[in-house]
């Protein structure tokens, strides 16, 4: 990660081999730009105190509430607002980017787990 660079995300997505443990590609503003692969469902949670962004490079993405299912494809966003419990579900392998404050732990409330990614994994 080396700031005022150009990031190659097919390169870096290219790097990363295991599913739902995002890492840092770039920092903003208090931020994180993270990048990560997904397949299956992830655990339902939510994030007191910080909305979060995707972004979908490849692939298809789900981002399911317990109202609806909004399911993205590549060049498509999703803000979910704080404090708003969902989930997010791939069938196949996709490439999302995230946005969210750096302070925030992927899992939210939900009780550490196997998916709760190592805090500042940078790519």
């Amino acid at each position: 990660m080396t700031e005022g660079t150009a990031i190659d995300l097919a390169a870096k997505f290219a790097a990363i081999s295991d599913h739902w443990r995002p890492r840092v590609a770039a920092r903003l503003n208090g931020h994180d730009v993270r990048l990560v692969k997904v397949r299956g469902v992830f655990p339902w949670h939510s994030h007191a105190d910080a909305d979060e962004m995707f972004l979908v490079w490849r692939g298809r993405f789900r981002v399911e509430f317990r109202d609806r299912v909004e399911t993205l494809g590549p060049g498509q966003f999703i803000v979910v607002p704080r404090g708003t419990e969902h989930r997010t579900a791939a069938d196949e392998e996709a490439e999302v980017l995230i946005f969210e404050p750096s302070e925030v732990i992927n899992t939210g409330d939900a009780p550490v787990s196997a998916f709760t990614a190592p805090r500042n994994a940078t790519i």
